[in-house]
């Protein structure tokens, strides 16, 4: 990644320019610069999905915004057209336009963003606060609440307690009712993790995951894992579950590829639930829950946008608890 000046961009028809007072930094920000997204990406490209700003210009005919208002831009703007959108499910639109991947994102002083889904800030949120909100609340809740179908009593696993969608999980899972086991690869993670409400932790570095997870349950199990490392981690995981149990997954970094042992899977009645990204409705929930403060964005540290490289390495050491920043 490099920095450079570019020419500002114009809004075109049904969009918005803003100018970005805060970007959230995701893992797919790291895979799409790695070349790993599997998205197709036309180089040169500017990173950055989710965007909090100022609004600078506005596309003739929009006037859901006012020039000078602050708002969150919609993470995923669908076409409100296809069958998945006809349905009630734009998270699984056929013809999105997400920042960051499908136009510029908010790694900038500018960005042009759909109007669609647009979000006013009220004055009791940060820019910063904002910008750390869809995607972590928005994938913690379709994963346990939505997907998951996690109830009150019930136990779940949530691995990767210090990444952002885990610290947002943990909260989640708390306002659910849930009982919260965690994991974390240091004891300085987990002991933040604790503060956010988590029952039980276990370092992941120096216990066995299932046994960790028998001991924490008199040998019961967990009814829901929140699963987003892949590889080893996703086939342990399975093994902590209650015959009946369900895994939500969204993401594989560990392992994209696993062995996976039929027989278990349909003899324990095992619910395997993929996860992908929440819907307009669920983005809407979990904003309107941080502003109410019973959901609380978790942010490690805002970095200026020309230290944006050296925020992805924090990311890619696993350096951070909750959420990164950059700051135009």
């Amino acid at each position: 990644m490099r920095l450079e000046d570019v020419p500002d961009p114009a809004p075109m028809t049904g969009d918005v320019l803003l100018r970005v007072r805060a970007c959230g930094l995701n893992h797919l920000d790291v895979d799409c610069r790695a070349g790993v997204s599997r998205l197709p990406l036309v180089l040169p490209h500017t990173l950055g999905r989710e965007i909090a700003g100022e609004v600078v210009a506005l596309a003739p005919g929009v006037d859901s915004v006012l020039v000078g208002d602050r708002v969150l831009a919609h993470i995923a703007p669908a076409c409100g057209r296809c069958g998945a959108c006809l349905a009630g499910r734009d998270n699984l639109c056929q013809k999105p336009n997400l920042p960051g991947i499908h136009r510029p994102g908010g790694y900038a002083e500018l960005a042009v963003v759909s109007a669609w889904g647009i979000e006013a800030i009220p004055p009791q949120l940060s820019f910063q606060e904002a910008a750390a909100v869809p995607i972590a609340f928005g994938t913690a809740w379709h994963m346990l609440i939505t997907r998951g179908r996690l109830r009150a009593g019930e136990t779940v696993l949530i691995q990767a307690a210090g990444s952002t969608i885990g610290s947002a999980a943990i909260q989640v899972a708390r306002l659910a009712g849930a009982r919260i086991i965690a994991t974390a690869g240091s004891d300085a993670k987990l002991s933040k993790a604790k503060a956010l409400g988590v029952h039980e932790t276990i370092n992941y570095r120096e216990e066995d995951l299932v046994a960790a997870v028998r001991k924490h349950t008199d040998g019961r199990g967990v009814d829901l894992v929140f699963e987003h490392i892949g590889g080893e981690v996703f086939t342990k995981s399975l093994a902590c579950l209650v015959p009946g149990g369900r895994m939500a997954v969204c993401g594989a970094h560990a392992g994209e590829v696993v062995p996976l042992d039929i027989i278990e899977f349909f003899r324990r009645e095992i619910d395997l639930l993929g996860s992908f990204r929440a819907t307009s409705a669920e983005l809407r929930q979990v904003f309107s829950l941080v502003v109410e403060s019973r959901l609380r964005p978790v942010i490690h540290a805002a970095f200026p946008l020309a230290e944006a490289a050296e925020a992805h390495r924090v990311m890619e050491r696993r350096e951070h608890f909750g959420k990164l920043l950059l700051v135009p």
